[in-house]
């Protein structure tokens, strides 16, 4: 009998236990330890695993298995992983995911690639697979799955059960909860419960058993429309329909809690300067470093516009040398209250709560409250000052500057998001630099611009 060593110990990881026996052509060690690893151990094991061994694994396993380890991973892991596939390996694997899946990781993908795999996919898959990548990935048609079952309303019990039956292999896929009834141009006209359909006689009509009191949503319903309809009903999917209440598919629970928690990951990397929103450690090397570069190179550009401010002011600062303190003070304090702003917005443009034309409304709500913390941080900043050094012309110099450098902070961070949308350009990414940029330079201009004018009373 033989023995797999397949558990991981202190000296040798899971990994390099599967890339031996890769290594060595010991398939059937290979496949006990892929059935007896822990899943969730998978997405690591994917992302040590050398390329030519992981592909080697691959090639190995069944469509079915290769696709539920897949599934864990984030769509341009999948995208890179399946771009270094075959597209005849490739395309039996993309089959096997969820039709969402299907779309985000198809649209990922280089269109030759894509194109490649769709050519070798079961044409009904291909099919959904293209209808769906149309779709924004933020929309309702961005993430619901096509996987699942609908009957015309003149269709009897007993024919959905014979149905059922008949294709019980192929509906095992299908998170079957409900039945959705249609008419015969595919309009939702109700939908039918498993209990309603087992216990009524089979020569009884579906529509005289199915419930037409039903909500949908539209295929163009956002992610945080969802996220909202669901907080208050206790469904574990809704039917997605179009214009004309066709039903195109069905969005899971589970699946838009998935789409909000990518986003504001995706969203929190753009805001780090990771362009795209996407890194992984398992990316080209160089593709990660112009990811950050691109972002880095244009803020070290505008911080040396900042700091050349202070070069303009070298002999004011030199006489008051205390000034110093009170820079960065000023600068990170603006940009907090500016970065709170930026947030409020980008939620707003997220929600659909506001658009850029809403410039003033947006503008008149950041001054009402910019000005209460203007004027409660001047203060406060102002006192600590007149306490330190007893100055009163030092203390309503930098009371003054983090003022009304607040109030151009809170502007600037309501209105750049509301702009960069209106010119298709990406608020998370570019927002943060502008902000930053513009504060620093505003906030070491008014310290040091006050302090110049009032040298002799502050020296």
């Amino acid at each position: 009998m033989t023995e797999f060593p397949i558990q991981q110990t202190e000296d040798i990881p899971i990994w390099e236990t599967l890339e031996e026996h890769l290594q060595n052509g010991d398939v059937d060690a290979v496949r006990h330890v892929v059935a007896t690893l822990d899943p969730g151990e998978i997405p690591r094991v994917l992302s040590h695993i050398e390329l030519e061994e992981r592909n080697q694994l691959l090639n190995l396993l069944d469509a079915e298995t290769s696709a539920a380890w897949l599934e864990q991973l984030p769509d341009s892991q999948i995208a890179e992983i399946l771009d270094d596939l075959e597209p005849a390996v490739a395309a039996p694997i993309v089959d096997t995911l969820p039709s969402n899946a299907q779309a985000d990781v198809l649209g990922e993908l280089e269109p030759e690639s894509a194109n490649a795999i769709l050519e070798l996919m079961q044409p009904e898959e291909a099919e959904d697979a293209q209808r769906l990548v149309q779709y924004p990935e933020d929309t309702a048609g961005g993430i619901m799955i096509t996987e699942y079952l609908s009957y015309p309303e003149n269709v009897t019990v007993g024919g959905v059960l014979d149905d059922l039956r008949a294709h019980t292999e192929e509906y095992q896929r299908h998170d079957v909860q409900y039945i959705y009834i249609t008419d015969v141009l595919g309009a939702l006209k109700g939908v039918l419960r498993l209990r309603d359909l087992v216990l009524t006689p089979s020569h009884i009509s579906v529509r005289q058993i199915m419930l037409t009191d039903l909500e949908w949503m539209p295929v163009d319903a956002r992610v945080e429309e969802l996220q909202d309809f669901f907080a208050n009903r206790p469904y574990l999917g809704v039917p997605i329909v179009d214009a004309d209440r066709k039903l195109l598919g069905v969005v899971r629970h589970a699946d838009v809690a998935e789409a909000i928690s990518e986003q504001a990951a995706s969203d929190h990397l753009k805001a780090q300067g990771i362009v795209g929103g996407e890194e992984l450690r398992t990316m080209p090397v160089v593709t990660r470093a112009w990811h950050r570069l691109s972002w880095l190179s244009i803020n070290i550009v505008l911080n040396i516009i900042a700091a050349s401010v202070i070069a303009m002011y070298q002999d004011t600062l030199s006489a008051v040398i205390v000034l110093a303190v009170f820079l960065p003070i000023i600068s990170d304090m603006s940009g907090c209250s500016g970065n709170q702003a930026v947030a409020v917005s980008m939620r707003e443009l997220t929600l659909g709560i506001i658009r850029p034309s809403d410039v003033w409304r947006t503008w008149g709500k950041e001054l009402s409250v910019g000005l209460i913390n203007a004027t409660a941080l001047g203060a406060l900043l102002g006192l600590a000052a007149y306490i330190w050094k007893g100055n009163l012309v030092l203390s309503l110099v930098v009371a003054g500057a983090l003022g009304l450098n607040t109030l151009v902070a809170v502007s600037l961070g309501g209105l750049v998001p509301l702009f960069l949308r209106h010119m298709k350009m990406d608020p998370a990414l570019a927002s943060g630099p502008i902000l930053t940029t513009v504060t620093d330079m505003c906030g070491f201009f008014l310290v040091l611009s006050f302090a110049s004018a009032t040298l002799s009373m502050i020296t």
